[in-house]
């Protein structure tokens, strides 16, 4: 077993999720990251946790809800770590989790090199303060505008909270991805209108050798030109995972692009949207599918007013 990733394994859960000798660890890995979760388990015994490693078969996409008693397990337990493939962070599972007071980090598409690179390695101290700025901005806004290469997508964020992923979740019920650093939220459904070029990254696709132009009508995803087009469209399928359900502004400036959305959602200098399943975060849409799309160095104002200028924060 890897050393120095139970080292890693060890600051991150004293770190970011305050995990304490007396409280039980649960780590929901699959079979894809089952290596990396024996790393984590084992961190947590050293650290005298109550350590539980439950492994689950690959889900299909991310957003798709884990089998009952993983999410049991999740929600009875202190401290939750769910080191997986696809995304288990828009499922009733984590907001359940959540709600029962749960701390807990997902960690979707984790890799032996972000276990020592990039995001990880951040000042999480200095990632919350921006990211709390930035939550506080969505928070107050109106409507959002993006603007990149001529292209501009436009959606109404009213009476919609944003969210913090500090990558700090060391009080009850706090949870959020690992490594972070990202503030997001749920634009209103059927209201944005525009195209947006996506030239970083696709959740479950990769870093992408050619950008995407995606056009949305009434909030709905109805083109995707670019080689990796028709691919995202086949895996939100249909019907309600092709509604914009996310908007957000990465904050950690360790971040790099991996080709896994986990820290390219992260970057700084870059935002972020996804279709399908907002429900957990104040939206509406339950679709089971997530899929995150990043954006590089756009120009994005709230209200009308430049907040991010070519990537940089105003």
């Amino acid at each position: 077993m890897n050393e120095q990733r139970i080292k890693n394994s060890m600051n991150v859960l004293r770190t970011c999720l305050g995990l304490a000798s007396h409280e039980v660890l649960a780590v929901i890995a699959d079979d894809s990251k089952r290596e990396l979760g024996e790393s984590i388990y084992e961190a947590g015994k050293r650290l005298g946790a109550e350590s539980l490693l439950l492994i689950m078969p690959d889900r299909s996409r991310s957003g798709e809800e884990p089998p009952a008693p993983v999410a049991e397990a999740m929600a009875k337990a202190d401290v939750a770590v769910c080191i997986t493939v696809h995304s288990l962070t828009h499922t009733a599972a984590r907001k359940q989790a959540a709600a029962a007071g749960t701390r807990l980090a997902t960690m979707p598409g984790m890799t032996d090199d972000m276990f020592s690179q990039g995001a990880i390695t951040a000042d999480y101290l200095q990632v919350q303060a921006l990211t709390e700025k930035v939550a506080a901005i969505l928070t107050g806004g109106q409507q959002v505008r993006i603007e990149k290469d001529g292209f501009r997508l436009s959606f109404p964020i009213a009476g919609r909270d944003g969210i913090l992923s500090t990558g700090l979740y060391l009080n009850p019920g706090e949870s959020g991805n690992l490594p972070s650093g990202e503030a997001y939220i749920a634009p209103l459904e059927g209201r944005a209108e525009g195209q947006i070029l996506v030239d970083g990254s696709i959740a479950g696709i990769g870093a992408l050798t050619a950008p995407v132009l995606l056009t949305v009508e009434q909030g709905r995803l109805v083109a995707a030109e670019g080689e990796s087009g028709d691919r995202l469209l086949a895996m939100l399928g249909d019907g309600d995972g092709r509604l914009l359900g996310e908007f957000g502004i990465g904050t950690n400036d360790q971040a790099r692009i991996t080709g896994v959305v986990l820290e390219d959602e992260k970057v700084y200098g870059t935002i972020h949207v996804a279709f399908g399943s907002n429900n957990t975060f104040g939206g509406i849409v339950a679709a089971g599918v997530h899929i995150d799309a990043v954006v590089q160095k756009p120009d994005v104002y709230v209200d009308e007013v430049l907040i991010m200028r070519a990537g940089e924060l105003v």
